[in-house]
Parts: C-alpha cells; sequence; structure tokens
C-alpha cells in the first residue's frame, strides 16, 4: 500500500494556496516524521482542477512544489467540489452530484492533473461521492449518475490509452447518501459494471452490460471512519466487495468516535463537545438486535436518539490521540480494514490517505498542525503498514525523542 496524508485540511483554494500549504505544513510533517517520501492525496477546488488540466506551467509549479519538499502525488481527494472550509459546510459538501455535469467534469480534470503528476510507473486513484445526498433521489436521478460515472470511466480508459498512466475513480459511501454504506455500493455499481472478456459467462458478474461502467477504472473508495459508523464488520465487508469483482482502490485511514453508553451523562456531555457548526457528523446508534437507527447530525443524535445502544459519530479524529474517556476512537477497525484489503487480489496496489480533515474543528482546537500530521504519520507506519511498506517510506525509525527535536525545530 502506498501511504499519504490528505491534504483537504488545509484551506487553500487556488494554486499559491496549495503551493503555500506544501511548503508549511506537508514538507516539514515530512521531515518531522522521519520520512524520505510522503505521499499527499491532493484536495483541488473544481476552478483550480480545471485550471491546472489546461495549463502546463501552472502544472509545472506544482510538481516543483511537490519535488522541493520530497512529496509525491498518487491520489486525489475529487469528494468536495469546492469550499471545503466555509463557515457551514454541512450538506453542501454533496453539491454538486453525480447527477450534474459539472461533477464529471471536475473528476476527468483531477484525473487529467494527476496522470501529468504520478511518478513513473505509478498508477493513480480519485475518490468521489456516492452519488450524492439521498434525499432527493429519483429514478431520473439515479439513471442521469449512472451515464455520467460510464462517461468519466471511459474517459480515464481514453486516458490511459494516450498517455499510458492508470488512473481509477473510487466511489466513497457515506452516512445518509444513497450509497450510504459498503453493501449499498456493491449493491448499486455490481450489476452496473461492464462485462470484461468471458466475464459475463460467469457466476462473478450476474447482469454485467456490455456497455456498462468499466470495473478496471471505477471501484472502491474503503473510509474506515464510515465503514465504523455503519457498525459493519470490516472483514466481511471486505470479503462482500471481493466476490463482487469491485477493485478496492483506495482506503481512507480514519477512525471514528465511539460511545459506548450514550444514555450516561458524562458520555453525553463528552461527546456534545464535539458538536460545531461546520461539517456533518452524522451518529448512528446500535440496538440490542443488530438494528442500526441513523440521523444525520450529532445535535439530533443528543435530542432524538434514546442512548439504548452505543453510538458511533461520524467525526473524523487524529488517529494516534486517543479521545478522552469515556469515549473511543474506532482505530481497531482501521486497523482490520487495512488487514482485510491489503488481503485482497488487488491490496497491495491501494493508496492508503490518511484523512483527517476535522483538525480545526476539534474541541479546544489544535496548537501544532505539523506536529499533529507527522504524529499520525508515523502512527500509521508502525500501525498500518508492513515491514517492506515502511521501509519504502521511512529514511529512519524516528525515536521519540529525535521526533520530539524534529517537531521542536519545525516549531522554531
Amino acid at each position: 500500500m502506498e501511504l499519504s496524508y490528505c491534504t483537504n485540511v488545509h484551506p487553500a483554494e487556488d494554486l499559491d494556496g496549495v503551493l503555500a500549504q506544501l511548503d508549511a505544513y506537508a514538507g516539514p510533517a515530512r521531515r518531522a516524521a522521519g520520512l524520505e517520501r510522503l505521499g499527499v492525496g491532493l484536495w483541488l477546488p473544481a476552478d483550480l482542477a480545471r485550471r491546472l488540466a489546461a495549463d502546463p506551467e501552472a502544472r509545472d509549479r506544482l510538481r516543483a512544489g511537490l519535488e522541493a519538499n520530497g512529496l509525491e502525488v498518487r491520489t486525489i481527494n475529487a469528494f468536495p467540489y469546492a469550499a471545503f472550509h466555509a463557515d457551514v459546510v454541512k450538506l453542501d459538501v454533496y453539491r454538486p452530484d453525480w447527477t450534474d455535469t459539472r461533477r464529471a467534469d471536475y473528476t476527468l480534470d483531477c484525473a487529467a492533473v494527476l496522470a501529468e503528476l504520478l511518478p513513473p510507473g505509478g498508477s493513480g486513484s480519485i475518490s468521489t461521492l456516492p452519488l450524492g445526498w439521498r434525499t432527493p433521489w429519483t429514478a431520473d436521478d439515479d439513471a442521469r449518475a449512472t451515464a455520467a460515472l460510464r462517461r468519466v470511466s471511459n474517459g480515464l480508459r481514453d486516458l490511459r490509452e494516450r498517455t499510458g498512466r492508470t488512473v481509477r475513480l473510487a466511489i466513497e459511501p457515506e452516512p445518509g447518501c444513497v450509497l450510504d454504506t459498503v453493501a449499498d455500493v456493491v449493491r448499486w455499481l455490481g450489476p452496473r459494471l461492464r462485462a470484461t472478456g468471458t466475464e459475463a459467462e460467469t457466476d462473478a458478474a450476474p447482469g454485467r452490460r456490455a456497455d456498462g461502467i468499466d470495473p478496471e477504472h471505477v471501484g472502491l473508495c474503503l473510509d474506515a471512519c464510515h465503514l465504523a459508523v455503519s457498525f459493519a464488520d470490516p472483514t466481511a465487508t471486505v470479503r462482500l466487495v471481493e466476490a463482487a469483482g469491485i477493485r478496492i482502490v483506495k482506503v481512507q485511514a480514519s477512525a471514528a468516535l465511539h460511545v459506548d453508553d450514550p444514555a450516561d451523562p458524562v458520555s453525553r456531555a463528552a461527546v456534545a463537545a464535539f458538536v460545531e457548526q461546520r461539517y456533518l457528523h452524522q451518529t448512528r446508534e446500535l440496538g440490542a438486535d443488530g438494528a442500526v437507527t441513523p440521523v444525520d447530525d450529532l445535535p439530533e443524535a443528543l435530542d432524538d436518539l434514546a442512548g439504548d445502544g452505543p453510538w458511533r459519530v461520524h467525526f473524523h479524529v487524529p488517529l494516534h490521540l486517543a479521545p478522552t474517556p469515556p469515549l473511543t476512537a474506532t482505530t481497531d477497525v482501521l486497523r482490520e480494514a487495512v488487514a482485510a484489503a491489503r488481503a485482497t487480489a488487488h491490496g497491495d496496489e491501494a493508496h492508503l490517505d490518511i484523512e483527517t480533515y476535522t483538525w480545526s474543528v476539534l474541541p479546544g482546537g489544535v496548537d501544532d498542525l505539523v506536529g499533529g500530521i507527522a504524529a499520525e504519520l508515523r502512527w500509521a507506519v508502525e500501525e498500518l503498514l508492513s515491514d517492506d511498506e515502511a521501509a519504502a517510506v521511512a529514511s529512519a525509525r524516528t525515536p521519540a525523542a529525535a521526533l520530539a527535536a524534529a517537531l521542536e525545530e519545525v516549531a522554531s
């Protein structure tokens, strides 16, 4: 697996802003973490992606900024379209959805940029939203989204033929969306995939069409926080994906908040501290019968859920920081999901992108973002990567004292 951290944590909307964030955060975090090279999962707002796709000089500036900081790009997060750090984002993050031609245009622009930035021999991935928010969603919407994804899959195939570089789209299920869970993606995408070779005659691809979405270029983004919120079993979920013939293109290394006893006043007060106005924090309650009760945001959970069973909250918490008890984080789900994904046929080719975009809205805020990103990277290297994968990115195993000294140097 190729490790990276997602730059959607930084509020940059133009090329100068992206270059500044590479200098101020990504490069220093790489050095503080003791990594020889670091992958970054770029977030490019739509206007910037359009400019970069059309302007070779702008791409050269971006490439030079990456190289100067010891960074490389294999994946792009194309889920947020723009303004991901507005005062209030909430449902706007799902607009435009896959019924709107701007979504496909944006995705293809990102693919064109990524193909130019990939390291030699590397393949690329682009994560995207799971069609759109669930309401309203009609049969006509579904047909338009299917056609748009077919257009993008064809465009990615054409891109490979022109450039020799493979870029894959990864659909990222999210609570509350049309494709809420990984199982929803399997049910929806599986029958819409294109039959390849003799596949149409096998049991592995029932109902696939000759004119369907290309399975070589469209697959799944497995977000471990979203997976945890659904209370799904990680290993069983990955097996379901593999059995459907869907490729896990990308894994987002993320963890959700877990509230074991939401009826407990101390627990409720602790989780209430995570209420904030920028992002949506979908919450799920697990009943004694295994049924999952959904609500769309944390304030609604505090007002309406009974608290009869544990809660999982869609709030991406830093991987290395355990929440203050009695709250916990779902890092065990993350570990199991990564191990299960690695064991799939193409698991070693998947991109592993740390996506903690919530640093700015954590209770109490954050004083040292570079140090936080570096600590997450070290945690991921030690907890998620194989020995060979870790050796490929690490210039040296940085002891705790050396890491602290490096962070001090960055801070000064």
